[in-house]
């Protein structure tokens, strides 16, 4: 392949001499070509590249959403340490910064307070100068919602919309999610698919259009909107049954949805959960919570009629099974231990034992837990190290805030990959493996093919 670079493409174009071009199935690095392109004087198929640019420009963008009357997270941007300090404390704390024109999330980070900000801004303006440094509210303990769509300009039609089981600020390459979404009310729903299709309009989409949304509560923000196919479309297509690219592709083209007989989203009578694979054990010292910064290499499907079966294989498909029987290790941050309660609870209620550190095991006493207490590696033997290398641990659920904690913490996230024993790092993703494995206890796996699944609808 060439590079995907303006003179490149623009020498493919002269030799092949195409009647149009299709930008949407490349990623972003194609979407920075479309106006450069059409300056050129070649055809762009589908969206035109000035709607894309109103998408992907900030000022465009934020004046399309004021006329919409929809809501975004507050932003700002700085081009040094002291206008970002200004900016973080105008927005107000966390906030999630990074480099205008990255890929994969990468150099983005969420961080807490003015010094962590002071020193973040320190190393990107030095890897980025001729960049300024994007600074956004970051909304806490939100839901993400992925929403892909494919409009022929007049007709909009919602191919899927997924709810992320990792919170909003974990990238959404590395959540799972799940389609249908498994906790939103048909009200949060409604809207999103409503303001799905009044972007769309409102853009001018001509082909794939994707949305990223956060839920707190019963506000919806709109995080991104990318007019292009994104990374969730194999997953949706076969989920649903529906060949959103091939569709897409053709309207691109000129052809009407209706022709195409799609003209509404499909109904499915089945749960299909995407889940990441990540290849931390191939890398020893890497760090395995996940963030903003994109790190996984593939993903899994699991499908079945229940949200928590289809979970469960989605997990067993990414090599991180989870257990019918043994201990589970829990060593949550202050803010968790509330919300790790019925999660405890549910693992004690299927037969499990729940271990934990002092800390979360006072909590957990407290509220009539019975849970046994094991040594963090510096309070003495026989710790949780110990109990993981001795296959004593059967599955491990862990979460950290501050970078001490983190650092503190490593040896336990190093251990459940080195000697192989599934883990979480997110309470949502507790929250998911509480419910897989109810479902696995109570109910049975179905086993059926994914046309027995689309002809079933």
């Amino acid at each position: 392949f060439e590079p995907l670079t303006l003179e490149d493409v623009l020498n493919i174009i002269e030799v092949e001499k195409p009647e149009g071009v299709i930008v949407q199935f490349g990623g972003q690095t194609p979407l920075k070509l479309a106006v450069p392109l059409e300056r050129e004087g070649v055809r762009i198929l589908g969206t035109p590249p000035d709607a894309i640019d109103r998408a992907e420009d900030r000022k465009r963008f934020k004046e399309l959403l004021h006329k919409l009357g929809l809501r975004q997270p507050n932003s700002g941007t700085a081009m040094s340490p002291q206008e970002a300090v200004r900016v973080g404390g105008e927005i107000g704390y966390p906030v999630m910064v990074r480099p205008s024109y990255v890929l994969g999330g990468r150099a983005m980070e969420i961080v807490y307070d003015e010094t962590s900000l002071q020193d973040y801004m320190q190393r990107a303006v030095k890897a980025s100068p001729e960049h300024p440094v994007l600074i956004d509210k970051y909304i806490m303990d939100a839901i993400e919602v992925d929403v892909d769509a494919v409009s022929d300009g007049d007709v909009v039609v919602i191919g899927g919309l997924m709810e992320h089981i990792e919170e909003a600020g974990i990238h959404s390459g590395d959540s799972a999610c799940s389609l249908p979404p498994f906790s939103l009310s048909d009200e949060i729903v409604g809207e999103i698919k409503s303001q799905t299709r009044a972007l769309a309009r409102e853009i001018g989409v001509v082909g794939l259009m994707n949305i990223q949304f956060a839920v707190k509560g019963r506000d919806i923000y709109i995080l991104e909107v990318n007019p292009r196919a994104s990374r969730t479309i194999p997953f949706v297509s076969k989920a649903t049954g529906v060949p959103l690219a091939k569709i897409a592709a053709k309207v691109m083209a000129g052809a009407k949805l209706e022709e195409l007989g799609l003209v509404s989203e499909p109904e499915l009578g089945h749960v299909a959960v995407k889940e990441a694979v990540f290849p931390f054990d191939r890398f020893s010292g890497v760090d395995t919570i996940l963030g903003p910064e994109m790190k996984s290499t593939g993903e899994v499907m699991g499908i079945d009629r229940d949200f928590g079966l289809a979970y469960a294989k989605a997990e067993a498909s990414a090599n991180n099974q989870i257990p019918l029987e043994g201990n589970v290790f829990i060593s949550v941050r202050d803010e968790d231990k509330p919300v790790i309660l019925p999660i405890a609870t549910t693992f004690i209620e299927q037969g499990l034992k729940v271990v934990t550190t002092r800390g979360t095991a006072s909590f957990l006493k407290e509220h009539g837990l019975n849970v046994g207490v094991v040594n963090k590696l510096k309070e003495g033997r026989p710790n949780v190290v110990d109990l993981i290398k001795n296959k004593e641990i059967s599955f491990i659920i862990n979460t950290v805030e501050s970078a001490a904690a983190r650092k503190d913490s490593f040896y336990i996230r190093q251990s459940a990959l080195e000697y192989k024993v599934p883990y979480t790092t997110t309470i949502s993703g507790a929250r998911a493996v509480a419910r897989a494995l109810k479902g696995l206890k109570e109910k049975r796996l179905t086993i059926l093919s994914i046309q027995e699944y689309h002809s079933r609808g």
